[in-house]
């Protein structure tokens, strides 16, 4: 079977993160801790960690014309990842991120958009050729909200099946809903948009009942060391995560994402994708960066060793 085109659709920053003992709290200087400078986003994150696992993907995305876009492209190009439909904004700086990172893998983040803020539905339409023809894109919300709801009509006009990432929370419109396949929300991110607080499987149904009555066809609710739940016409389950060491939870719900559109894109059923989203995840908490840490194929499908 030919290889399909999964096309994401997003940001690229440069991450800069920093571990420490502990977050500092407003005023507070915290001394000590390793330092790294990493390429990240969510859109590249996602783009990277599907690319690793085999994915045929096209990235559809903006950076500055300065030294992070330049070695960011770089990078996508040694993933094998199709780069042209990344263009670059004379006039300002690619995206960045500064990370902190505690002992306990738990992070904080802020993000100045950059070129990821000027990426506009102009950008978009010279590639609408290879939208047609993928079998999923995938995007979130690191790139203005117009221009996602513009992906919204195309998906609705073109029946793509238009996966969202729906990250960082913030409201969606009840036409970008309606024209999603999939969306992928946190619990955090599921309870804005539904009203109902996450905090296990019953609070996960109720606020996926609301996604999928909204027009959603799939919705997945990740849920961390608990796993992800989903809702759909075939499956109504919580799908349990991996237990694994968390060094860093930097890009696990990237990583998830992007392995998810592998494995649909490849045939794998519905249960059986979560499946491996979740092994692919639960290998990215365990090391340090958001796409150094996305596996290999071969990384995540080798035998489990028992102790």
């Amino acid at each position: 079977m030919e290889q399909q085109k999964i096309v994401v659709l997003g940001s690229s920053n440069t991450d800069m993160v920093l571990k420490s003992s502990h977050l500092p709290i407003p005023g507070e200087t915290v001394l000590g801790g390793e330092f790294s400078m990493n390429p990240g986003g969510k859109g590249a994150n996602q783009a990277v960690a599907a690319a690793r696992l085999g994915g045929k993907v096209i990235f559809v995305a903006r950076v500055g014309n300065d030294l992070f876009g330049k070695q960011a492209v770089e990078g996508f190009e040694r993933y094998g990842i199709d780069t042209r439909f990344i263009t670059k904004d004379e006039k300002v700086a690619s995206g960045v991120a500064l990370i902190m990172v505690d002992e306990n893998g738990e992070n904080s983040i802020s993000v100045a958009l950059g070129a990821n803020g000027t990426l506009r539905k102009t950008h978009i339409q010279p590639a609408l050729a290879e939208l047609r023809e993928s079998a999923f894109v995938l995007t979130q919300l690191e790139t203005p909200l117009e221009t996602v709801e513009y992906l919204g009509q195309l998906a609705r006009e073109h029946q793509l099946k238009l996966v969202l990432n729906p990250a960082p929370a913030q409201p969606l419109s009840d036409a970008l809903l309606a024209s999603l396949y999939m969306i992928t929300p946190n619990e955090t991110e599921a309870e804005l948009l539904s009203g109902v607080k996450v905090t296990n499987k019953a609070s996960a149904r109720a606020a996926a009942l609301v996604l999928h009555q909204k027009g959603v066809d799939i919705v997945i609710i990740t849920m961390g060391s608990q796993g992800a739940y989903v809702l759909s016409d075939e499956l109504d389950e919580l799908v349990p995560a991996q237990k694994v060491k968390v060094v860093d939870t930097t890009a696990a719900g990237d990583t998830f994402n992007g392995a998810l559109v592998v494995a649909l894109s490849e045939g794998k059923g519905l249960k059986s994708a979560i499946e491996f989203a979740n092994r692919a995840a639960a290998y990215a908490v365990g090391i340090l960066g958001a796409q150094t840490s996305a596996p290999t194929r071969e990384a995540i499908e080798k035998p489990t060793k028992t102790k």
